[in-house]
């Protein structure tokens, strides 16, 4: 049978120009990608790119006073919302050209549609073109939701931060995830007054313990008000809200208004611990959803799971062999990185006949609060319940924030078999956690024990010299 291409592609992410450009350009197949949106998917346009960027742009908050304390005389003025958002579109713009570019150079042919499958090898576009491949591949990434509650759609979700015409001066955030609590350190950063809701007893869940209490620790530290075991019980426009006597003044008179939501007023809140306040926005970051509906998947057979994902094998091969999917779609481990390291494997196993499983064991990871936390492997609560552990761990005052007067504290942690002496986890809460955890994470993937870390001379003074200089474990599990 012949088709028009040997490849068509749905998702313009990182995953899918990644399989896209490999699959054209070094593997010499014919490729077609559709994409509905920007180029770039959630991790260029709005995910990891500008979140991180507005994590610098947070940071800069705080450096007046320690700089006061080595000696400086510095000032800083106003945060500039407006400034800084050009800067942004502008940094965002640049990188989609490079997606594009990178496409046409790999000789892609690409669709600015919606794109759906008629059957296991049609696809069909929001222009009215039909399409057909040898092989599909879906990469059409996730999507935020809102909580089912009555006027959720006052509320904001992560997606909709980038955009915002003005900065509030306050903010309910309603989540407990790495989504949640990087946007209260940044918002509070950048001058927002930052109110947090979690209904579970600690945030980050499914993080280390030791490592995510100290993270909260933290956020409290700085003025955040975390308020754990806490949820939404009712919201409104604040123009339409009871006039409840509960309402006192702080909150009343929170912040400027503007638009805020889908209502473009303040929001009105009232907690499960019958607490009152009005807030400039909500920000809604209670999950994900994978980007499956109305794709035509379940008609033609490809199996979804609960939430919507794309049930695929090993090799991400999903129940009708010519489709693939890779990235978030599937709700496997939903990192950009992954989801590139997915692609390559599809491409492996379709166009070079390589079958490459992907490998999902010891994923380095970083959550971009203030201060940072990186992790790699087993949590200290995953491990006990496996096998015999010694803990190594340690918590400290950094030298160059307790020189400052300031209370930071940081973290780190090793989680060692008893039997075979591997690190089975490396938990680090600091200030650039991220990139200690990448090159710890090396170790920790190639096998190493205890003892490979403590042969391993120190760089003195860092902080990431207490990771080989730790020799007798705090406890045993």
């Amino acid at each position: 049978m012949s088709f028009d291409y040997d490849l068509f592609v749905i998702g313009g992410g990182s995953g899918g120009v990644r399989a896209a450009r490999v699959a054209a350009g070094e593997a010499g197949a014919k490729v077609a990608l559709a994409e509905m949106d920007r180029y770039g998917g959630t991790c260029v346009i709005r995910g990891c790119v500008p979140k991180k960027l507005m994590v610098f742009a947070s940071e800069f908050a705080g450096l007046p006073d320690e700089a006061r304390a080595y000696g400086w005389d510095v000032s800083l003025g106003a945060f500039s919302w407006d400034r800084f958002r050009g800067h942004l579109d502008a940094e965002l713009d640049r990188l989609e050209g490079i997606y594009r570019r990178l496409l046409a150079n790999s000789g892609v042919t690409t669709f600015d549609a919606r794109a759906r499958l008629r059957d296991a090898h049609t696809v069909e576009l929001s222009t009215g073109e039909v399409f057909t491949a040898k092989h599909i591949l879906i990469a059409t990434g996730g999507r935020p939701v809102r909580p089912d509650i009555p006027n959720a759609h006052l509320g904001i979700v992560s997606d909709d931060i980038f955009h915002l015409p003005v900065l509030p001066k306050s903010v309910l955030i309603v989540g407990g995830g790495y989504i949640a609590c990087e946007f209260a350190c940044i918002l509070h950063g950048l001058g927002v007054q930052v109110t947090q809701f979690y209904r579970g007893a600690q945030i980050l869940r499914g993080f280390d313990d030791e490592a995510r209490g100290l993270v909260a620790e933290a956020m409290l530290e700085r003025g955040i008000a975390l308020h754990l075991g806490t949820n939404i019980l009712e919201m409104t426009s604040a123009d339409a809200a009871p006039q409840a006597g509960g309402m006192g003044a702080d909150a009343r008179d929170r912040g400027g208004l503007l638009p805020a939501g889908e209502a473009g007023k303040p929001v009105w809140v009232r907690d499960t611990r019958g607490h009152e306040g009005v807030y400039d926005a909500v920000l809604f970051a209670t999950g994900r959803d994978p980007n499956t509906a109305d794709m035509g998947l379940e008609e033609i057979g490809v199996g979804l799971g609960r939430r919507g994902e794309i049930v695929v094998n090993e090799y991400s091969q999903t129940g009708v062999p010519s489709v693939y999917a890779i990235g978030d779609v599937t709700d496997r481990v939903n990192l950009t990185p992954v989801a590139i390291r997915e692609a390559m494997a599809f491409v492996e196993t379709v166009f070079r006949a390589n079958p490459t499983p992907v490998d999902h064991d010891l994923i380095p990871s970083a959550v971009f609060t203030q201060p940072e936390l990186g992790t790699i492997g087993l949590t200290e609560e995953q491990a006990r319940e496996r096998e015999p552990i010694e803990v190594y761990c340690t918590s400290f005052r950094p030298m160059r924030t307790a020189f400052a007067g300031r209370p930071d504290r940081v973290l780190m942690k090793l989680v060692v078999s008893q039997a075979t002496r591997r690190v089975l986890g490396c938990h680090i809460v600091a200030p650039g956690a991220g990139e200690m955890i990448q090159l710890a994470g090396i170790a920790v993937k190639m096998g190493a024990t205890k003892e490979d870390f403590d042969r391993t001379v120190a760089v003195h003074p860092t902080m990431s010299e207490e990771i080989v200089t730790m020799r007798q474990p705090v406890r045993h599990a």
